[in-house]
């Protein structure tokens, strides 16, 4: 019988991801300003592993690294005016600076789409200095007036990459949507996160964008998460800021663009999804700390449990494991609930029996088995297991999201399943707005959009008007 229980991880995910946020020092929520929060120590080196990752990811792609002021003057943020529409009431405004009124209001950059915009047209001159790629990772500031959640809704956006190109062609854009796409995967997989590619309806797009491919994952309690963005912005925000290139006729064209977003709810998801009710489950390349060593006091053992846990130590480090051994003086049991609680992938017990056999007992953190193994086979059982361990946990998260994919075929089938509210709820559409809309009235789901890049069945009837229906319609609670 399996030791792991989810009852609370899933019914009351959260108290569960609060109470997991404190408990683990992750990120402590209590800063005096809504929707504003601080990560700790160890929270801080999770969020350094994902970004890693992520930084990975892009620079094997071409892209670099830059650094865009946070500071926007009003005048280039209201440039494109589909974007300030579509910004304008998140916007934190800077109007003084000490005590002198500023000539010029200053937003705290909400997104970089207008920071990067003069900059561009300064450094791109002909169709050779195309395609540019560059990214950042930075704090974004935006004012949420819905009810904030740490790290899930937040005012200051602390670990926001956003990736902004641009092209000679609106093929080639359209080639680095794709690559955006495999880009975002590639991180997502990488972190054992399962996730569905979802093309948000054209109401629900970003500001300024031609169309949204948008990243989304089912949470513990059923609710769907955006987890990352990907827009194809086509020439709007080039013919507002002018950035144009010398094509190979020696013309003048406009350039084409594209950006996309991840924000720290990949570290939210990362936590929530892997979650049971003792804690977290990290993924063992994102652990800070992949084996915790814990001896097993007894009168008269003392000495050589020790002697045995820093000979195991040594050896793990020698071959790059992120080990550590605890020796605080707390009661064993003690320090399994602090370390199940921290997620740490392995844990390693040394006691008199251990020594006595010259093994050692290994438990998992994503089961909860524990297995004896010889001293000299600890290091190369260690390595199977973070292997065996992130494949467990990929595994179960994706099943997990499988298992509450639904499929409903007429609309009193949608209602039932609608008053459930848990998972995503796949329907057969006709295309047209007025259905998607009111579907949203009448269920009070929210639109996802059509499943994207995913292969089509023969056409069948909408599921609200009756019509034909080439097309899929997804819908969930949200966050």
């Amino acid at each position: 019988m399996s030791l792991v229980t989810r009852d609370r991880w899933s019914k009351d995910f959260g108290e569960w991801f609060r109470d997991v946020l404190d408990e683990a020092e992750v990120y402590d929520y209590r800063y005096p300003l809504k929707g504003c929060g601080v990560w700790m120590p160890y929270g801080f080196a999770i969020r350094k592993r994902v970004i890693e990752v992520m930084r990975s990811v892009l620079d094997s792609l071409g892209h670099e690294e830059i650094l865009l002021p946070l500071l926007i003057p009003e005048d280039l943020f209201k440039k494109e005016a589909e974007h300030v529409k579509g910004f304008e009431k998140q916007v934190f405004w800077v109007t003084r600076g000490g005590d002198t009124e500023l000539d010029v209001k200053l937003a705290l950059r909400p997104t970089s789409e207008t920071v990067i915009g003069p900059m561009l047209k300064l450094w791109i001159k002909s169709h050779a200095d195309l395609p540019k790629k560059y990214y950042q990772i930075v704090s974004t500031f935006r004012y949420e007036t819905e009810a904030t959640k740490p790290m899930i809704r937040v005012r200051e956006i602390t670990t926001f990459k956003e990736a902004h190109t641009a092209h000679a062609t609106f093929e080639d854009s359209e080639r680095q949507i794709r690559e955006a796409v495999e880009a975002y995967s590639r991180i997502f997989d990488e972190i054992c996160i399962p996730y569905m590619k979802n093309k948000r309806p054209e109401w629900d797009k970003f500001a300024g964008a031609l169309y949204t491919i948008a990243f989304d994952t089912i949470m513990p309690d059923g609710r769907v998460m955006q987890i990352g963005t990907v827009h194809n912005l086509g020439q709007n925000f080039s013919k507002a800021f002018d950035i144009k290139y010398l094509t190979i006729d020696g013309k003048q064209e406009y350039v084409w663009q594209t950006c996309y977003g991840i924000s720290e709810r990949i570290i939210a998801t990362l936590i929530a999804i892997h979650g049971d009710d003792r804690g977290m489950t990290l993924p063992p390349n994102i652990a800070p700390i992949q084996v915790i060593i814990v001896p097993i006091p007894y009168k008269g053992f003392e000495e050589a449990v020790d002697k045995t846990c820093r000979e195991i130590l040594g050896k793990l480090l020698e071959e790059g494991v992120r080990a550590k051994y605890d020796d605080r003086e707390l009661t064993p049991g003690n320090k399994f609930y602090y370390w199940e609680k921290r997620g740490v992938p392995i844990r390693i017990e040394v006691g008199p029996e251990d020594i006595k056999m010259e093994s050692v007992t290994i438990a998992r953190r994503d089961t909860l088995s524990r297995e004896r193994v010889k001293i000299a086979e600890a290091s190369k059982r260690v390595k199977e297991l973070m292997m065996e361990i992130r494949e467990s946990i990929r595994s179960r998260a994706w099943n997990w999201m499988k298992q509450n994919m639904h499929k409903a075929t007429d609309y009193n089938e949608l209602k039932k399943m609608a008053e459930v509210g848990r998972g995503v709820i796949e329907v057969d559409w006709c295309g047209r707005v007025e259905c998607a809309h009111k579907i949203e009235e009448d269920v009070n789901l929210r639109v996802l959009g059509e499943p994207w890049n995913e292969d089509t069945e023969v056409p069948v009837k909408c599921i609200v008007c009756g019509g034909v229906a080439e097309k899929k319609l997804r819908l969930a609670k949200t966050y």
